[in-house]
């Protein structure tokens, strides 16, 4: 299997310039490696940094040592040294991410909200919304709410629409940050369904999840970012 993500003593550390420039070291030394195919679990108590630890990958916090490899059109980018236009590229093209919140422009209507990252990699808009209308059913939201904009519907029904549009491209990596955490039973079954999928069409995928039974169906590892903790 291809190594798709591979970080080698990274760290991040927070200046806080308001407060005299008091620095918060948040992790040190992560190193670990994703294969396409596999997903890691990060575990960990809360503030240890996993999700920082996501947010470094995807290129949302610059890391302020060591190295964050990404495949990104067979090539390697290290996004701890990449130009903005390059991280731009890595997530357009390669990396998805599902958060625990969704952000969507308002007023816009739910299938378009799944739609729009197939629209923006140039698949024509009926053919966009006719995936993102088979993933909707999926994951169980009413062909009624399709037209209403997912700003009116409850936090799981959002959760599930923010899965959706993370689910639908065929990018190579996926980090998802607790994509279970307001989801009932059914729809909790769903997302490990999908997940197991994209691991057979070789994704490679880091997640957060705290629910120790969608852990064990979803692992193939699992990192204790403790050790990683700046404080430990």
């Amino acid at each position: 299997m291809t190594v798709m993500i591979e970080i080698a003593d990274a760290e991040k550390t927070f200046t806080m310039h308001l407060q005299g420039g008091v620095e918060l070291p948040v992790v040190r030394g992560v190193s670990f490696q994703v294969k396409s195919g596999e997903c890691v679990v990060l575990s960990g108590p809360s503030g240890a940094g996993k999700s920082s630890i996501l947010k470094m990958i995807f290129g949302n916090y610059r890391c302020d040592g060591g190295r964050i490899g990404i495949r990104h059109e067979g090539n390697v980018i290290d996004l701890a040294r990449a130009e903005p236009r390059e991280i731009l590229s890595v997530r357009r093209h390669s990396i998805g991410y599902v958060s625990q919140f969704l952000r969507a422009v308002p007023r816009v209507a739910t299938i378009d909200v799944v739609a729009e990252p197939l629209i923006a990699n140039g698949i024509a808009r009926p053919d966009a919304r006719q995936q993102a209308a088979s993933l909707l059913k999926t994951l169980n939201i009413p062909e009624r709410l399709w037209a209403l904009p997912p700003s009116t519907f409850s936090g799981g029904e959002q959760q599930r629409v923010n899965i959706a549009r993370g689910f639908i491209s065929d990018l190579p990596i996926l980090l998802l940050d607790e994509p279970t955490a307001s989801l009932d039973a059914v729809n909790r079954a769903v997302v490990v369904d999908l997940i197991g999928k994209k691991k057979r069409a070789g994704v490679a995928m880091v997640a957060i999840v705290h629910d120790d039974e969608i852990r064990h169906l979803i692992a193939d590892r699992v990192v204790d970012v403790t050790s990683f903790a700046a404080a430990a």
